[in-house]
């Protein structure tokens, strides 16, 4: 349960949960398909990351409503809602798409260090086991320092687009109405296919979970007071990870599309800055993506510990259970890497166990906001459900639809 929180508690204490699932939106998965995105189309697709942040505020308001709500999180709902062979197949699951997650973002983490200081991959992945620690480190101080590590992360991710897109100097007309305006781009094919990318990746399992665990550090009452300013704090949080990846975009706009040079890959778009923009540029990406792989991975963690302990309703032992989704990951990502499997492919597989994962948590979400027996007086009203039941067929759609594209196509 929450901590009873007194009604007089300003507005910024609540400020945090939104901040700590943001950064699943600047994930490393998310800077290679902005940057395809930018480098092969321009401007063209930014508005198809508006609409997606659109889509990740909704969902991750309706995860943290949940929560508010109820003072359980999604993992313990859906325990008590499917006993049985159902629920033991959710957990399965859901701590599946836990390792996948870790997967996509512990090789960013291994990528920038394999960039940054020459590591082999092998070795680079290896090393990311011990943010493990750290994150154990941090707990010790209370859920504030894990928040506050995340947002200084943020803001080192933040800042080095904020030096890109100085030494980029995009087109600000081009891109203001681009980020409001669909293009005749999403009509050709390679161009929605590009944009399905964007959007079928931008809800992910382990953001639902984590932020309707994680809103429970703020309970208290009345209850419509405290989801108020946690749905301002998702907002604000969200709004963040929105500029981030339009910065991504723009930025290979303004740098390989005017060049007619098309980016596929996290490493060959940072050894193109350097000739291009300058030594600055490339050291301002490669830092970017280790504290974008830092900080994702650090959530992912987190995440898993409220899987495991929502579904087994037991305490789970932080470090062993940190470790074992670590080399559950690691080790096979290992071996691949040994074999000759890029990066980007390890990525992109662990996109398509999310894909398969998704509808079990997705769905399950919305049905519970809507129900009056669960949510009481905060159940969504008709127009909320309406967009929830669209929004969440769309992306069940999108991640069919690459999926399918991707095994066949």
């Amino acid at each position: 349960m929450g901590l009873g929180i007194p009604k007089t508690r300003p507005w910024w204490w609540y400020l945090g949960p939104g901040f700590l699932v943001s950064v699943g939106y600047m994930d490393p998965g998310n800077w290679a398909t902005s940057l395809e995105a930018g480098s092969r189309y321009g401007y063209s697709l930014l508005f198809v990351v508006t609409l997606s942040s659109a889509m990740a505020m909704l969902f991750q308001a309706l995860a943290a409503k949940l929560g508010v709500a109820t003072g359980r999180d999604l993992a313990e709902h859906l325990k008590a809602r499917y006993p049985g062979r159902l629920g033991r197949f959710l957990f399965f699951t859901a701590f599946l798409a836990m390792v996948a997650t870790d997967l996509a973002e512990f090789m960013g983490m291994a990528v920038a260090l394999n960039l940054l200081f020459g590591l082999p991959l092998v070795l680079a992945a290896w090393l990311t086991v011990l943010d493990v620690f750290l994150i154990l480190y941090l707990e010790r101080f209370g859920f504030r320092a894990v928040e506050g590590a995340i947002a200084f992360l943020v803001g080192v991710i933040g800042l080095a687009y904020v030096v890109e897109l100085f030494l980029a100097r995009p087109s600000l007309p081009g891109l203001l109405r681009h980020a409001f305006l669909p293009d005749a781009a999403l009509l050709d094919p390679g161009g929605l296919y590009v944009a399905l990318g964007i959007l079928g990746a931008t809800v992910m399992p382990h953001n639902l979970f984590l932020h309707s665990a994680q809103v429970k550090t703020r309970l208290g009452e009345p209850r419509h007071r405290v989801y108020r300013f946690l749905l301002l704090d998702t907002v604000l949080a969200l709004s963040g990870a929105w500029l981030v990846n339009g910065a991504i975009l723009v930025m290979a706009a303004a740098v390989f599309h005017e060049r007619s040079l098309v980016i596929s890959d996290l490493a060959q778009a940072y050894h193109t800055l350097a000739p291009l923009l300058g030594p600055l540029a490339a050291l301002a990406f490669g830092v970017g993506l280790l504290a974008s792989g830092l900080s994702s991975t650090t959530t992912g963690t987190l995440a898993a510990q409220v899987v495991v302990e929502g579904f087994l309703e037991a305490k789970a032992h932080p470090a062993r259970l940190r470790l074992l989704t670590r080399l559950l990951a690691v080790l096979p990502a290992s071996l691949a890497l040994t074999l000759g499997a890029s990066p980007m492919a390890l990525i992109v597989l662990s996109q398509v166990v999310l894909s398969f994962q998704l509808p079990f948590t997705l769905f399950p979400l919305v049905r519970l906001t809507e129900d009056p027996g669960v949510m009481g007086a905060l159940a969504n009203p008709l127009w909320v459900r309406l967009l929830a039941w669209a929004g969440a067929l769309l992306v069940l759609g999108l991640n069919a639809f690459l999926l399918l594209e991707g095994l066949w196509g």
